[in-house]
């Protein structure tokens, strides 16, 4: 195998984010770019010779042209054991399921999950280590270093690989297992889940379900296990099959991106239960007859009736949200007498807890949950999950909802994100409440302001330290605002804006969200001073 050492030049612009490296396909595209962060990424990880690699992504535009560079980097730094998806695709969830079951010291995975794609679109990559989770940030911040001082790389020569063949091949001493994306992932759901009474919901003829695959990654998966092993009739998967465009959609499952969903479930010829996955297969909207479910909720019905599933009869080791999802978990948690862990943004944040076997279940407010089942946040579990439930308690959605609130309470929630364009705008407003916290109570004290703080995080299992993840704000006894920045874009950045109410009053319980926390929205706009430092009159983004 003949190995080059190519002379390259450093880019100021490798910083990983909360889920990796995210900038647009142009700028991956450049020369020496991908190349650069592959290399940074194996010095900074320092993997042994004989170390292996799970390699896949979501099929997005790009995708097949970085995996061959990605093998060509790793074999060029004498890694010559790779497990990659068949044509290059395998789902996060999955993906982090493949490098724990095969042992694999670590994994590359090629995706920007809910981001567009397409030549003009997105692009992404992260580092997964051997426990299947996101690189930790002390291990990013070693890789962003590294970047900024990088002057070569080494890559070997190799003939055309048979990605579109599935089996063991031996090339130029490099060994290159090509797996079916879907086989080990299946596996590992007929365990959690109860199978037979799942399928005899959908065999019987009287249930339906739509799955939304929006042209993305979890399509075969879908297909193969809702329809294939399940038995749910043929097209119940819908816009199955992987594009590298995803078909020009905006492959983010909520109800303006999937609103075509939303308003199925609201018309009169609505199936009983619907759902819809991202890019790479990590996010999940469950629906039912004229109802969704925030996945702050899902989050919170899936701990409260966790015992239907058998994957998690043995109970909860404990639980964990993101700080700014809401605090419907929490009343759960403290009814069944399990630790509730808040940590900041970010799925490798859960990593550690999930390691040290302190939580079972976790989620975020953006359309994440997930278990200890993976290290990664995964859509599929989650409609799996759902099914399951309905199919042990013969209830609809909105039963299994509205008897949740009855018992808990609602937390009525509001995410709204503002776009703005230059990103030192965006930092000057942060940094203005973040100065004003100290004194936010006194001055808005007539505003029902009672506190204000930004989140600091301190790992409990290895003492690191995270701080000025996002400024929290309590209103009166029952609310709070929530302000932070975004990390997941490619370009300007997105104030995150979270409103929530809580209720027990039987009264607003139903009433709609939106309604709710108006309130609120109108003081956040007065605390941050929005329109002040950005213009924007109304949020670009409302969920």
């Amino acid at each position: 195998m003949q190995v080059t050492t190519v002379k390259t030049h450093a880019f100021t612009d490798q910083r990983p984010g909360t889920a990796g490296l995210r900038r647009k396909v142009s700028v991956f595209r450049q020369a020496h770019y991908l190349e650069n962060f592959l290399q940074c990424v194996l010095h900074e990880a320092d993997l042994p010779a004989d170390a292996r690699i799970v390699i896949g992504g979501d099929g997005r535009f790009f995708n097949d042209a970085a995996i061959r560079t990605a093998i060509a980097v790793l074999a060029g730094n004498g890694i010559r054991d790779i497990i990659v998806g068949h044509n290059g695709l395998l789902s996060t969830p999955a993906a982090s399921h493949l490098i724990r079951a095969s042992g694999a010291a670590g994994g590359l995975l090629f995706t920007a999950s809910h981001n567009p794609a397409g030549p003009e679109g997105d692009f992404g990559i992260k580092y997964n280590t051997a426990s299947g989770g996101q690189a930790p940030e002390s291990l990013t911040e070693r890789i962003h270093r590294r970047s900024l001082t990088i002057s070569e790389y080494r890559i070997a020569q190799l003939p055309e690989l048979p990605l579109a063949r599935i089996g063991q091949h031996e090339i130029d001493g490099l060994r290159l297992q090509v797996v079916d994306p879907v086989d080990d992932y299946a596996t590992l759901m007929q365990g959690l889940f109860d199978f037979d009474r799942i399928s005899a919901l959908l065999r019987g003829g009287r249930f339906r379900l739509c799955f939304d695959a929006m042209n993305a990654v979890t399509g075969p998966y879908a297909r193969r296990i809702l329809e294939r092993t399940l038995g749910a009739p043929p097209g119940s998967v819908v816009r199955a099959e992987p594009l590298a465009d995803f078909g020009g959609l905006h492959p983010d499952p909520n109800p303006v991106d999937a609103a075509d969903l939303v308003d199925l479930m609201a018309g009169s010829e609505a199936p009983d239960f619907a759902a819809a996955s991202d890019g790479d297969g990590d996010r999940n909207m469950i629906l039912g007859r004229g109802c969704m479910v925030h996945p702050c909720d899902s989050l919170a019905v899936l701990a409260a009736l966790h015992g239907h599933i058998p994957g998690y009869r043995g109970g909860l080791a404990g639980v964990a949200r993101s700080m700014p999802t809401s605090r419907a978990i929490d009343r759960v948690a403290a009814a069944q007498g399990i630790d509730c862990h808040v940590t900041p943004t970010g799925w490798r944040f859960f990593c550690n807890l999930l390691e040290a076997d302190m939580i079972t279940l976790c989620g975020e407010e953006s359309f994440g949950t997930s278990s200890s089942h993976a290290r990664e946040k995964d859509g599929l579990w989650a409609v799996l999950f759902w099914l399951d439930l309905l199919a042990a308690t013969g209830e609809s959605v909105s039963a299994l909802l509205s008897a949740h609130w009855r018992t808990f309470g609602r937390d009525h929630y509001l995410r709204q994100d503002y776009f703005i364009a230059d990103t030192d705008q965006a930092q000057a407003l942060v940094d203005g409440l973040s100065h004003a916290c100290r004194e936010m109570p006194g001055a808005w004290r007539k505003a029902g302001v009672r506190a204000a703080s930004e989140f600091d995080y301190t790992d409990p299992v290895d003492g690191s330290q995270s701080c000025a993840q996002g400024i929290e704000v309590h209103v009166g006894a029952d609310a709070r605002i929530v302000f932070r920045l975004s990390g997941t874009g490619t370009q300007g950045a997105t104030l995150r804006v979270y409103l929530e109410r809580a209720t027990q009053d039987a009264a607003l319980i139903p009433q709609p969200s939106q309604s709710v926390v108006e309130p609120l929205a109108r003081l956040a706009r007065e605390l941050s001073r929005i329109e002040y430092f950005t213009r924007l009159t109304r949020p670009s983004y409302s969920i």
